[in-house]
C-alpha cells in the first residue's frame, strides 16, 4: 500500500477516532465500517440504527464539484477563469492549455490561513482531515422561507438526534438547495438593489459548536460559509481561526444521504495558498437513499 503525504490509507481506515465514527477494513467483505460514535458533552441521542457498511466495490460515487468555466458564479471582485490553447495535437502532436483563476473560485477549499496569519496554508492541511464520514445537514426548508438563513446550533443538534454525536472525523456538509442556482450567476449571488448579496450561511454559534466537537471541515453549496449580507466574515474568522477549513460552492448534495457516505476532498496543494480549487467526491453505500 503506497502512502500519500505520509498518511497510510490502511492506518487511516483502522484508526480509532474520539468523538466521531471510526473505520475498520473488513478483509472478508472488503468493506468500510463506521463504528458507533462516542458520547459527547452535552449528551445527544444515540443513532436510531446500526451504521451501514460501506462496500467500496459497490459504492456509488457522487461528484460534489462544479465544472470550472469562465461563466461560473464568482464572489464580487474575482477574476473569471481563463484558458488559452498552447499546443494542439494537429500542430504539435499533443494538446496543452494554460489557465489562470483565483484560488477561491468554483468548488474550492478555504485554508485556515485565509483569515488568520500563521495558520496552515492549503498544502499544509493534514491529509487525515481531507477524508471522513459525511454529515449532511439539510436546511432547505428554512432557506426557502428565508434566503438569509444561518445554520443554527439547533439545526446541528437535529442531525445529532437522528444520527449520533458529531466528532473530529466528520465532514459537515450544509445542504441549502442553493446549488440549483449555479447555472444562473445572478440568482446565485442574489444581489438586491444596493448590491447586497442574499444567500444562506453558517452562524458563528454553530461554527463554535462544531469546533468544540473537533470538527475540522464545514462544506456548503453557496458562495460562502458566511451568509450573503456579511461584510465582516465573522464565521470565517471563528472557524478558520481555530484551524478548521471550508469547502464552498459544492454541487449535488441532494444526492447524498444525511449519514452513511464518505467524502474525499482533494484541493490543489498550492504552496502558501490561502485556498485552492478542489475535486470533492462522495462514496455512497449502494443501499443509501439520497437526502430528502
Amino acid at each position: 500500500m503506497q502512502k500519500a503525504q505520509g498518511t497510510d490509507v490502511v492506518s487511516f481506515l483502522h484508526a480509532g477516532v474520539r468523538g466521531a465514527a471510526a473505520y475498520a477494513l473488513c478483509p472478508a467483505a472488503l468493506a468500510l465500517s463506521a463504528c458507533a460514535p462516542a458520547a459527547a458533552s452535552p449528551p445527544v441521542a444515540a443513532p436510531q440504527a446500526a451504521p451501514a457498511v460501506l462496500d467500496i466495490a459497490a459504492a456509488r460515487v457522487v461528484d460534489l464539484t462544479h465544472p470550472i468555466t469562465p461563466e461560473m458564479p464568482l464572489y464580487p471582485g474575482s477574476k473569471p477563469y481563463a484558458s488559452e490553447t498552447v499546443r494542439t495535437v494537429e500542430k504539435d502532436s499533443y494538446y496543452l492549455n494554460r489557465f489562470s483563476m483565483d484560488e477561491h473560485a468554483g468548488t474550492h477549499v478555504d485554508a485556515p490561513a485565509h483569515f488568520k496569519a500563521g495558520t496552515p496554508t492549503v498544502e499544509q492541511i493534514a491529509p487525515e482531515h481531507l477524508a471522513g464520514p459525511a454529515a449532511v445537514v439539510d436546511v432547505t426548508a428554512k432557506v426557502a422561507a428565508s434566503p438569509d438563513h444561518q445554520v443554527t446550533v439547533d439545526d446541528l443538534r437535529g442531525w445529532e438526534a437522528r444520527h449520533g454525536a458529531l466528532g473530529a472525523r466528520h465532514i459537515v456538509l450544509i445542504r441549502t438547495g442553493w446549488g440549483a442556482r449555479w447555472s444562473e450567476p445572478a440568482k446565485f449571488l442574489n444581489q438586491d438593489a444596493k448590491g447586497v448579496m442574499h444567500f444562506p450561511g453558517v452562524s458563528v454559534e454553530a461554527s463554535r459548536y462544531l469546533s468544540e466537537r473537533g470538527v475540522r471541515c464545514i462544506g456548503i453549496d453557496t458562495l460562502s460559509t458566511d451568509p450573503g449580507p456579511s461584510q465582516t466574515f465573522d464565521q470565517h474568522k471563528a472557524f478558520l481561526g481555530v484551524g478548521g477549513y471550508h469547502i464552498e460552492n459544492l454541487a449535488n448534495l441532494e444526492q447524498l444521504p444525511e449519514a452513511g457516505a464518505v467524502v474525499v476532498v482533494a484541493p490543489l496543494p498550492l504552496v502558501r495558498g490561502s485556498g485552492a480549487p478542489a475535486r470533492v467526491l462522495a462514496l455512497v453505500p449502494a443501499s443509501g437513499e439520497p437526502a430528502r
